[in-house]
């Protein structure tokens, strides 16, 4: 198995994404939960696996420096477009994870790493790599498939076979990530180099609901309920990714 890299799914992946209510509960949790820890002054942020640039834009428009690093040329393309259209400057990398630490001299205020883990073939590899492009007092803002979610859909459906084989991997060229992420074993491996100060579930309850269910929810409703539940004790480790703000362990 080797890391998956998104050349021929650009257009594919952000009308999947993005295109409907999934992306904008993503979007809607990660931001709300980098506005409560980010100080009020500008930072320098590296976006690692920045796809079409959603949360990077983001972040440009809130005044921070940014940097997109991202494997795949039509992703990148299509972020240079989106920074262009808003009049908006960043640093654009064409690189996957494995070329950032060489870079960089000086760490980042922020590193971002969303849904890249569960398309690398080791997952944890990233780590100390995550670690040293981190500042001591920055922080990590890690979203990932979580495989906990993956599960309990599967029971529902009761794909039970599955399950038995631990079949856990997307299927084809298709968008299921290929490495569901254990939580528990995630955060065992990353206690050498991070505390996780904030955790929240993204889809917590959406991905279960009926598909007839969905059609017929009002989207401003659906955003409001995922926030409010989304560190919900119970509900927070169902969600389809989970999102976790960390600060390196000095």
């Amino acid at each position: 198995m080797s890391d998956t890299f998104f050349d021929d799914r650009a257009i594919r992946f952000a009308e999947k994404i993005y295109g409907n209510a999934k992306g904008a509960i993503r979007l809607a949790v990660l931001q709300a939960d980098l506005q409560e820890v980010l100080p009020p002054r500008p930072l320098r942020v590296l976006d690692i696996g920045a796809g079409l640039g959603h949360m990077s834009l983001w972040l440009a428009q809130q005044g921070h420096e940014v940097t997109l690093a991202e494997p795949s040329r039509p992703m990148l393309d299509g972020a240079r477009q989106r920074f262009a259209e808003a009049a908006l400057d960043a640093t654009f990398i064409e690189t996957p994870w494995q070329g950032l630490p060489e870079r960089f001299e000086t760490p980042f205020d922020v590193v971002i790493c969303h849904a890249v883990l569960e398309w690398l073939a080791e997952p944890h590899a990233i780590l100390p790599a995550l670690a040293r492009l981190t500042a001591p007092e920055g922080w990590l803002s890690l979203a990932f498939y979580n495989r906990d979610a993956l599960i309990y859909r599967n029971l529902l459906k009761g794909h039970f076979k599955k399950l038995r084989r631990q079949d856990y991997a997307g299927e084809g060229r298709g968008l299921t990530p290929q490495q569901p992420l254990d939580p528990r074993e995630l955060e065992q491996a990353m206690r050498a180099y991070w505390h996780i100060v904030t955790r929240s579930g993204i889809r917590v309850f959406h991905d279960y609901m009926p598909t007839e269910f969905q059609g017929k929810a009002d989207e401003a409703e659906l955003i409001a309920m995922e926030m409010a539940h989304r560190r919900h004790p119970t509900f927070a480790g169902l969600g389809r990714y989970l999102h976790w703000l960390c600060q390196p362990v000095t």
